[in-house]
């Protein structure tokens, strides 16, 4: 089976390729002619995921998946939310999100988090959501060099290491991603 993932972020896609079974193959949108910057004008991160999902099928005729995920931080009301990968503007800089995000949270106590991740198939003609989270908290300091976003201040519930701290197989079974990823392959292949 062959599946458009409706996303240009290099670090996504392989990370969702590697958790899909071999008989799933991931085309990219350079593959299908797909060069524009698609529209994330939701002001949800389910509405992001659908809108990504919604533009394939339409302009280009494909089955597809598209995800959207944020960081909602319990003592910033839910932000960054769905303005996560833009927090600190628009050129989209993981260093200058985090970097903003412990400027926020400088002498706040309460750091509890979750990553939050939908995705939208578009399938056989009919559109299908899956959700992920992953709650944690934020750490006061970066804490390795793996992964991307904010990987590297967040630290799942019931563990001592960051995102960016574990090895890709790891953050895999545990991560926001991961669970709705889970969801994703359980359907695909019944």
């Amino acid at each position: 089976m062959k599946l458009v993932f409706a996303s240009n972020n290099k670090h996504k896609i392989a990370e969702i390729q590697n958790m899909l079974p071999e008989a799933i193959q991931i085309i990219s949108l350079s593959a299908i002619g797909c060069y524009e910057d698609i529209p994330e004008t939701a002001d949800t991160i389910e509405g992001n995921a659908i809108l990504k999902a919604d533009y394939v099928t339409k302009n280009f005729g494909y089955d597809c998946f598209a995800d959207d995920s944020g960081l909602e931080v319990n003592a910033l009301g839910g932000a960054p939310g769905v303005y996560s990968a833009r927090y600190a503007g628009e050129h989209k800089n993981d260093g200058d999100n985090i970097e903003k995000l412990l400027l926020e949270l400088n002498g706040v106590s309460n750091r509890k988090a979750n990553f939050k991740t939908v995705i939208a198939l578009n399938y056989q003609g009919k559109q299908y959501v899956f959700t992920g989270i992953a709650d944690g908290e934020i750490m006061r300091e970066r804490r390795g060099n793996l992964g991307f976003g904010y990987d590297p201040v967040f630290v799942p519930a019931g563990y001592d290491q960051t995102f960016a701290e574990m090895a890709q197989q790891e953050k895999a079974q545990i991560s926001h991603r991961g669970k709705a990823t889970k969801e994703l392959i359980n359907f695909l292949t019944k």
